[in-house]
């Protein structure tokens, strides 16, 4: 009878001696899982932060534009208005009906290419009536050749013209505003210049040094 007790609990020693040692590789094995599981979690986090960054990267690139389709009409200028103008005004100083003929067209000219749209808004339409004045009074200087009387009495409402944009829109030129107290009759015109020297296109030769400056830009 001893013999089958003890037969019994060695049998039952070694069925749960081989549970316990089943049971220990699941273990290992869950953790083998959990540990697999926790890599390929951290492999996938420098994946999320780096699509993170890209976006970051990419955001201030998009915002650029905007302010510089703003600013376009910013940069309108009217430097060459000007440039033509002044080789139009020095070719009267000189008594020189035709180069005066010839830089007034080319102002005509340039005048004809401006593009409304690229002045700002607000400006348009003082700029257009202005403009259209100065391409008349062009116009005029440029088909008179010859007669050079002519040309300097559309001078004046021309310097008038251009004195007004330069106010509207400012330069990047030192001018001055000249004044002629003689011209029309005692009535007075003005003048641009790039110099603050008293050159007069209105009298030439006969009285160059007649006028004084009266405005600065």
């Amino acid at each position: 009878m001893k013999n089958i007790v003890l037969s019994i609990i060695i049998s039952t020693t070694a069925a749960l001696t081989v549970v316990s040692c089943k049971k220990s590789p699941n273990k290992n094995s869950e953790l083998k899982v959990q540990d697999s599981t926790s890599l390929s979690e951290t492999k996938t986090l420098p994946q999320h932060n780096s699509v993170v960054s890209a976006e970051q990267v990419t955001a201030p690139v998009q915002k650029t534009e905007t302010p510089k389709m703003q600013d376009q009409s910013q940069n309108f200028s009217i430097e060459s208005t000007v440039k033509d103008y002044l080789a139009l005004k020095n070719a009267l100083v000189a008594d020189n009906d035709k180069s005066a003929a010839s830089a007034a067209k080319q102002l005509l000219t340039t005048l004809k290419n401006i593009d409304i749209n690229s002045i700002p808004a607000a400006k348009q339409k003082e700029y257009k009536e202005i403009a259209d004045d100065a391409k008349e009074n062009a116009e005029h200087i440029g088909d008179n050749t010859g007669k050079i009387d002519h040309q300097r009495e559309h001078l004046a409402f021309l310097s008038k013209d251009v004195s007004d944009l330069i106010a509207l829109f400012g330069s990047s030129q030192k001018l001055y505003q000249d004044h002629c107290p003689m011209f029309n009759d005692g009535k007075g015109a003005v003048w641009i210049s790039e110099t603050k020297a008293i050159k007069n296109p209105y009298y030439g030769n006969q009285m160059l040094s007649c006028g004084s400056v009266k405005k600065e830009f």
